[in-house]
């Protein structure tokens, strides 16, 4: 399974690509006061300072990819780990808020999405120092 983790990191980023889409079009910054906090110190326009920071978002996660991941830099691990975490909470965040408000948040309806693959990367990333351990004994 060590292997598929670069594909893994990908899907990710995919799922938060799409993710970004869901919140912006669903006007998450209107409705949750930390993402209309972060929108308006982008631009006074909370739709597309909330476009740009997720426009960033999604552009950092693909250097992570194109430049330390893809190439399986050491680096790309720790980075693997870092959007692992970050996207394991987001998804699991999404669907707290949507089932303790018992409706539709922004964002929920990809955030299963972010935690499989975020469970699937964390798994590759594992059974990746695990064979590289037990192939070097």
């Amino acid at each position: 399974m060590g292997n598929r983790w670069p594909h893994l990191f990908l899907g990710l980023m995919l799922a938060q690509a799409a993710h970004s889409v869901e919140e912006c079009v669903f006007r998450l910054y209107e409705v949750f006061p930390p993402a209309r906090l972060l929108s308006g110190f982008i631009s006074a326009n909370h739709a597309v300072g909330f476009a740009i920071a997720n426009a960033l978002l999604v552009s950092f996660g693909a250097w992570c990819y194109v430049a330390l991941v893809r190439r399986r830099r050491p680096a790309g691990v720790l980075w693997a780990w870092f959007w692992t975490c970050l996207e394991a909470g987001n998804g699991a965040m999404h669907l707290l808020i949507a089932a303790s408000r018992g409706e539709y948040f922004p964002g929920a309806a990809t955030a299963p999405l972010l935690l499989g693959f975020a469970v699937a990367l964390s798994f590759a990333l594992t059974g990746r120092h695990t064979t590289s351990k037990s192939s070097s004994q």
